[in-house]
């Protein structure tokens, strides 16, 4: 519980006006097919089952602690979520279990979705 505690004080006003906790759907489209950057994907199963990121590691947030194992430690990692909020939470879980390269996408899977429409797509 010590690393969480010593997570959220550092969780302060210049860290989130900083943004660096973060990654916009522009950041997400700038990295997308570098290996060195995983995606992890923290919606429930029947989220997923009508909407799915093939590039991303699909782990429900409520099975992350037992599976914690299968997501690196030399990768950075960018958690999400439908809404934000439960990437957020899989993002300082991370960050107390000595994960160190961790951002959470600012945009919700309907904004990701809408980045891989044909214009969007393209420009990537």
């Amino acid at each position: 519980m010590s690393d969480l505690n010593q997570i959220l004080k550092g969780m302060d006003f210049q860290f989130f006006g900083s943004g660096e906790h973060g990654m916009s759907i522009e950041g997400m489209r700038k990295v997308l097919g570098n290996d060195h950057f995983l995606f992890l994907d923290v919606r429930a199963d029947e989220e997923v089952k009508y909407l799915s990121f093939p590039f991303a590691l699909h782990i429900p947030l409520n099975e992350l602690p037992e599976r914690l194992g299968e997501v690196p430690k030399d990768k950075f990692i960018i958690t999400f979520c439908s809404s934000v909020f439960r990437g957020a939470m899989a993002y300082t879980f991370l960050l107390a279990n000595g994960y160190e390269k961790v951002k959470g996408l600012t945009a919700s899977s309907e904004d990701m979705a809408q980045a891989f429409k044909p214009g969007p797509l393209a420009k990537m």
